[in-house]
């Protein structure tokens, strides 16, 4: 074969690898671009709720405000790296050199105005979004009562004189205002699509007001570490219309298990990976006794190994 035919062939190889190569370049930027869209959902990132979306908007302000730094630093490291490079003749040589008054001024003022501003945002997001503060609403609040189990979560509804355990159903566009405590150790209450985290205490009452804006199902969890069943310690959340929410309400109570001593004896016994359980009935206030220590746990947590 002539050489200009070996020319021709090794130029339509190569031609023909540039367009696989740009193909695999398309690819893999679509199947990143489709793992980071993916890793939005069902997160912080994809609030459903009031308090959810005023904190994605700190996330977010907190994020370009420290770019604000990054972004610069990164890119005077790399032109400085280029500058200062063996052979470039142009750039001077200043071992002597040791303080320049507007340069010293610049490196301190940007990292203050970045601790200003950030600090400012958290002051005024600490208060804006404290947990036992009740969201502005022209609906009554719902109440619902947590335990916090080994291993598992327990809801109340005082008014509604109902129970559930590992789920947990609620009006859309109604605030919903939790009392939480726990029966034995910390452990931390988190819907990430609705906001904020809050922990439960042996002995204390601490308070969360959430919403959710619209019906679906999200997920709930424990968030800290409080024995070898936290992992499974996870819940879901219903989120109903009104009238689902009322036919929900009317079919449970028509349940005939009541949540009294013995079955709540039953229920802080520690058990791993447990089921949805539904109560039409409390007798009692159980979660008033669980703080005042009159109904706690006496199983010991090897039990659960």
């Amino acid at each position: 074969m002539p050489i200009s035919g070996w020319a021709c062939c090794v130029a339509e190889l190569w031609s023909a690898g540039g367009e696989l190569r740009c193909k695999w370049r398309r690819l893999t930027s679509i199947l990143c671009g489709s793992m980071i869209l993916a890793s939005c959902q069902e997160g912080p990132l994809d609030p459903h709720g009031p308090i959810g979306q005023a904190e994605r908007v700190i996330l977010y302000d907190a994020t370009a405000i420290m770019l604000a730094v990054v972004i610069p630093v990164i890119l005077l490291t790399l032109l400085f790296a280029w500058w200062f490079r063996a052979g470039n003749r142009r750039a001077t040589y200043r071992p002597e050199w040791e303080y320049a008054g507007r340069i010293e001024l610049i490196i301190w003022a940007i990292p203050a105005l970045v601790i200003l501003f950030l600090g400012g945002i958290a002051w005024i997001s600490s208060h804006e979004l404290d947990p036992p503060k009740p969201l502005q609403s022209a609906t009554p609040p719902l109440d619902v009562e947590v335990v916090s189990l080994d291993w598992r979560w327990l809801f109340i509804y005082p008014r509604e004189r109902i129970a559930t355990v590992n789920y947990l159903v609620i009006p859309a566009d109604v605030p919903v205002h939790f009392r939480l405590t726990s029966t034995s150790v910390m452990n931390s209450f988190f819907i990430p699509q609705l906001g904020s985290q809050i922990y439960t205490m042996p002995g204390t009452t601490t308070q969360l007001n959430l919403q959710a804006d619209k019906p679906g199902t999200y997920s709930g969890l424990s968030a800290q570490f409080s024995g070898p069943g936290f992992s499974d310690m996870r819940f879901s959340l219903h989120v109903e219309s009104a009238a689902g929410f009322a036919t929900w309400i009317a079919h449970t109570r028509a349940q005939g298990r009541a949540l009294n001593g013995t079955t709540f004896e039953e229920l802080a016994r520690p058990t791993r990976a447990g089921g949805e359980l539904t109560y039409g009935s409390v007798a009692d206030d159980p979660f008033q006794s669980v703080v005042a220590g009159r109904m706690t746990t006496h199983w010991s947590i090897k039990e659960a190994l």
